[in-house]
C-alpha cells in the first residue's frame, strides 16, 4: 500500500497542468543532475596520455560506455522487477557510487584510470529506468516522458559547458573536473529525488486507458517478447543505430564543433537547447492522441520522419546550403525525435494497444542494452576510427548509413503494425473525476 504524503495528496487533487508540471520538473531535474556525474569528462581532450598506441579519450569513452552497457543488461532484470517503494533510494545509492568512481579517476594517474570510468558507468545506466517508472502508464505519459527526455538532450550540453568552464576559467585539471562537476549538482539531485518520490501512482482512469503497469519476472518477460518478437526486433534494431549516431554526435561534440570552427564553451548548451525544444514539442504532442493504435502508428511515422531529416541535414551540409550551427541542430532534431519517441511513445502505446500487463522499463532496457553494445563495438573498431580523417567525417558517414538503413526498417514496421495492430473498439473510456489530474483528450 502506498504511503500517503502531503505533497502526494495535493497532486491527486490539483489540476492536470499543475500535476504535469510537477512531474516533469521533478523527473527533468533528477535526470539532468545525473548527467553531471556521467558526461562532463567528455568536455576534456586528454591529449597528454595514450594507451596501447590509441588516444586516451576514445579509451575513456569506450570504458564508460562498456560499464553503461553492462548496466543496461543488468537493468533488463532489475528495472523490470523493481518495487515502486525502492526507486528513490536506489537512485541516490547508484549516483553516489558513480561519484566515488569519479573520485578514484581523479586520484589514479593516467593512463590507468580508465577502469574507474567503467565503474562509473555501471550504476548510472539504471537511473533512467527508475525515473521513468514514476511517469509511465498515465494518460499523459508521452508528455511527461518527453519532459524527462528533454533533460538528457539539454543536460549533456550544459554539463559539458560547466566542465569546459571549470577547465578554461578556473584551471581545474581535466582529471578532477568530472568529480567537481558532479559535486556541484549533488544538492539539487537530493531535492529533485525527494520531489520525485512524492508522485502518486497512476489513477484508476490511467489504468483503464493505459493498462496496469507491474513488475515482470523472467517468465513474463520471455512470454511478452515471444508475443511481439517481429516488432521488437525491428524497433530494437532501429534503436541500436540511433544510439550509435546519437552517442558519436554527443561524446565527440567538442572535437566535432572544433572542426566546424567553434571553440566556445557555451556552444554545446545553445545547440542542445534548440534541439530539446523542437524534440519535446513533437514527441510530447503524441500524448493527445486518444487512440492507442493511432499513437503507436504515429510514433512509427515520426521514426521515419526523423531519419529523413538526418539525411536532409547531411545533404544540405555537404552541398554548403546551410551553416554549421543549423546543420548540427537539424541533425540533432532528426536524431533525437526518433530516439525520444521510442522512450515516450512507441513502447508506451505498444503495451496499451495490446492491453499488456507489463512495464516500459523492461522494453527500454532491452533496447538500451543492445544499443550501447553496438556503440561499444564502434568505439572498439580502431581501424575504422583511424581511417576516418576526422570525427566530423565519422559523424557524417554514420548519419548516412543510419538514415538510409533505419528509414527502410521504419517503413517495414509501419506497414506491419498497420496490418496487425488491434483497434481501440474494445477499450471503454471511463469517466474522469475532478481529482484525477487529466484533461479530456479529444
Amino acid at each position: 500500500m502506498t504511503r500517503r504524503t502531503r505533497i502526494g495528496d495535493w497532486l491527486q487533487q490539483t489540476s492536470a497542468s499543475a500535476f504535469s508540471a510537477y512531474c516533469i520538473g521533478a523527473a527533468f531535474c533528477t535526470y539532468f543532475c545525473m548527467y553531471a556525474f556521467r558526461k562532463p569528462f567528455t568536455a576534456g581532450e586528454f591529449t597528454d596520455a595514450g594507451l596501447w598506441g590509441v588516444d586516451y579519450k576514445p579509451i575513456l569513452i569506450a570504458s564508460q560506455v562498456a560499464g553503461y552497457t553492462l548496466s543496461k543488461f543488468i537493468g533488463v532484470k532489475v528495472i523490470a522487477e523493481m518495487q515502486p517503494g525502492r526507486r528513490a533510494a536506489a537512485i541516490l545509492v547508484l549516483v553516489g557510487a558513480a561519484e566515488l568512481a569519479l573520485l578514484g579517476f581523479a586520484l589514479v594517474p593516467p593512463p590507468y584510470g580508465f577502469p574507474l570510468l567503467f565503474l562509473n558507468g555501471i550504476p548510472l545506466g539504471m537511473v533512467f529506468g527508475l525515473v521513468m517508472s514514476f511517469l509511465e502508464g498515465r494518460r499523459l505519459s508521452e508528455a511527461l516522458t518527453a519532459g524527462l527526455c528533454a533533460s538528457f538532450i539539454v543536460s549533456s550540453g550544459v554539463v559539458k559547458s560547466v566542465g569546459r568552464a571549470l577547465i578554461l576559467n578556473l584551471g581545474v585539471s581535466e582529471y578532477w573536473m568530472p568529480f567537481w562537476s558532479g559535486l556541484i549538482f549533488a544538492g539539487p539531485l537530493l531535492l529533485a529525488v525527494y520531489l520525485l518520490s512524492r508522485i502518486p501512482p497512476p489513477s484508476a482512469t490511467d489504468v483503464s486507458l493505459r493498462t496496469q503497469r507491474q513488475p515482470m519476472n523472467g517468465k513474463q518477460r520471455w512470454q511478452f517478447f515471444r508475443r511481439h518478437a517481429f516488432g521488437l526486433v525491428g524497433i530494437v534494431g532501429v534503436y541500436v543505430a540511433l544510439t550509435i549516431l546519437r552517442s558519436v554526435r554527443d561524446d565527440f561534440g567538442v572535437e566535432i564543433w572544433k572542426e566546424l570552427g567553434y571553440d566556445d564553451a557555451t556552444i554545446y548548451a545553445k545547440a542542445e537547447t534548440a534541439v530539446m525544444l523542437g524534440v519535446v514539442v513533437v514527441c510530447g504532442a503524441t500524448a493527445w492522441l486518444k487512440s492507442n493504435r493511432n499513437g503507436l502508428l504515429t510514433s512509427l511515422g515520426l521514426l521515419l520522419g526523423g531519419f529523413l531529416l538526418v539525411l536532409a541535414s547531411v545533404g544540405s551540409h555537404l552541398s554548403g546550403a546551410i551553416n554549421p550551427f543549423p546543420f548540427m541542430v537539424l541533425l540533432g532534431i532528426g536524431t533525437y525525435v526518433p530516439y525520444v519517441i521510442v522512450h515516450t511513445t512507441v513502447f508506451e502505446r505498444l503495451i496499451a494497444t495490446y492491453r499488456e500487463h507489463a512495464n516500459v522499463g523492461y522494453l527500454m532496457y532491452l533496447a538500451d542494452a543492445f544499443g550501447y553494445l553496438g556503440y561499444v563495438g564502434v568505439m572498439l573498431a580502431k581501424p575504422y576510427l583511424s581511417q576516418a580523417p576526422s570525427f566530423l567525417e565519422l559523424l557524417i558517414n554514420i548519419s548516412l548509413w543510419v538514415g538510409v538503413g533505419a528509414s527502410l526498417v521504419a517503413v517495414v514496421l509501419l506497414g506491419y503494425y498497420l496490418r496487425v495492430a488491434p483497434s481501440d473498439a474494445t477499450i471503454i473510456k471511463p469517466a474522469v473525476s475532478e481529482t484525477e489530474n487529466a484533461p479530456e483528450l479529444a
